[in-house]
């Protein structure tokens, strides 16, 4: 029987209250964690950017839970340095020519009970360091970097430094229970089975409502075919076999009722499903077995029709026209993106004057064809190689244009790779949505494909964002201190903003 709204909110009371019970549980018998202002504050500004009278007062009056050291350091390091190690190695230099007091008795880590803070506003990195009574994860130190991103785009290098420094207090010697993490796992331990009840009952009422959609769009589909059968079957038996589109088409009209066979199946087991069976997933798998097959279905007799009245000039042959040329114009339209807009990149380029050369030929291409056809001076089969040939230009033009965007917008051979790598996936043969429908050169050629602008689009997107993972990852968290610091370990990171 159906958990009624009552019961469910009842459930919901009774797993708040063992949350709070559970926390209070958790927390309460722990003693408070001390606080205490800094030991000392040490600011050596060698990059003349903070304002002393505003930073000072700010650290001192910061709570840590251990007496401990704070020190910062700024220099104006290198403006293109792309490596995090040289914001570490500079800091690790300072401290031992000229406060060899921030390094532990072997001069091998940071001192004990110390947090120092570094800044290179020229070369926009942050460094984080700690004595090992006082490191924290890398996770933690990239979230104090990020207090300050803001606050250091704007160039206000004070209230940043200020920013890091009370989120270090915060993290640093923090009680376990005090973790977020803690207060999660003690969250979803009482939580969860509720939870679970409730994504249960959603995920199923979510599945049987876009089974009912699907199984809907599928009847719809079904029906056209079943109502079109005996028109297919005459439009399929006037296609000239002489055609090679026509031969082509022919050869998918063949296995036709045998598709249409299976699909009258997949229909009636679709329809045997209960309510209950539209919730499961073994029913979500016979319902996409029957839209698929129906949809397919549903595309190949449109196309069998087309096929008819363009190859033989039949009534209706100048729609069937337009809807073979209508994807092109709709992929040249969409060159745009890549060719015009304020952020495109290489729009300059030789690659792309190519491709507005290009757009405007094929358009002039495309028009002369719909005239040739109707005045009889191109035959079908010449106007749909038209759209073959143009599409093969495209995908190469679209092909050599990406080598200008990729050279544009990567550093090295490593981001060069990755960002071809999602290119490449973008053009890849891959299986059509459901809402897609054929034309006549795609049932002629299932194995053709080629590159879109759409797909080119896709994968510049994709790429970019993937470079970008990879630099953000690899700046994240430099914790080498490069070949000037021997076999220093000490505890800290660095990171760009």
């Amino acid at each position: 029987m159906p958990e009624s709204a009552t019961d469910t909110g009842r459930t919901m009371r009774r797993a708040l209250t063992a949350l709070l019970l559970s926390l209070i549980t958790l927390t309460g018998g722990a003693a408070a964690a001390s606080a205490v202002t800094p030991d000392e504050v040490i600011v050596e500004d060698t990059a003349g950017v903070l304002d002393a009278n505003t930073l000072l007062p700010a650290l001192e009056d910061i709570e840590f839970r251990e007496p401990t050291t704070v020190a910062v350091y700024t220099y104006n390091g290198p403006e293109n340095n792309e490596d995090g190690k040289v914001l570490n190695a500079e800091v690790l230099r300072f401290a031992r020519d000229e406060h060899p007091e921030w390094l532990s008795e072997d001069g091998q880590k940071w001192a004990d009970g110390l947090f120092i803070f570094a800044l290179d506003p020229a070369g926009r990195w942050t460094g984080t360091y700690y004595g090992e009574d006082r490191k924290i994860s890398l996770d933690q130190q990239e979230d104090i970097r990020d207090k300050t991103e803001e606050l250091f785009a704007e160039a206000n290098w004070t209230e940043g430094t200020i920013s890091a420094v009370e989120e270090a207090a915060k993290l640093i010697n923090r009680p376990w229970y005090l973790s977020p993490a803690t207060i999660v796992v003690a969250v979803v331990a009482v939580l969860g089975a509720l939870g679970s009840v409730i994504t249960y009952v959603a995920v199923r009422r979510n599945r049987q409502a876009k089974n009912r959609k699907l199984l809907a769009e599928a009847d719809a589909s079904y029906s056209s075919v079943t109502r079109d059968l005996d028109a297919t079957e005459v439009n399929a038996n006037t296609i000239p076999a002489s055609s090679p589109y026509g031969a082509r088409v022919l050869e998918e009209y063949r296995t036709f009722m045998t598709r249409y066979n299976t699909a009258t199946e997949l229909n009636n087991a679709a329809h045997a499903l209960s309510d209950k069976d539209l919730k499961n997933k073994a029913g979500t798998a016979t319902v996409e077995k029957y839209a698929d097959a129906a949809m397919e279905l549903d595309g190949l007799d449109d196309v069998i029709a087309d096929t008819n009245a363009l190859l033989n000039k039949a009534p209706g042959w100048e729609r069937a026209w337009d809807r073979q040329a209508g994807p092109l114009y709709e992929d040249l339209d969409r060159l745009d993106e890549q060719l015009e807009g304020r952020d495109a990149v290489g729009k300059d380029s030789a690659t792309a004057q190519a491709l507005r050369a290009f757009r405007q030929q094929a358009r002039d291409q495309l028009a002369d064809a719909s005239t040739g056809l109707s005045e009889d001076r191109i035959t079908p089969e010449q106007a749909l190689d038209l759209i073959k040939a143009n599409r093969s230009e495209l995908s190469d033009l679209l092909k050599n244009h990406a080598k200008t965007v990729i050279a544009a917008q990567t550093k090295s051979g490593a981001e060069r790779e990755l960002m071809q790598e999602e290119l490449d996936k973008a053009a890849q043969p891959r299986r059509r949505q459901r809402d897609y429908r054929p034309g006549i050169v795609d049932t002629a050629f299932p194995a053709y494909f080629y590159y879109t602008a759409g797909s080119f689009n896709s994968g510049i997107q994709h790429g970019t964002s993937s470079v970008e993972q990879a630099r953000s990852s690899a700046q994240s968290s430099s914790t080498g201190y490069g070949s000037s610091g021997g076999s220093f370990s000490g505890a800290g990171s660095s990171g760009r903003f």
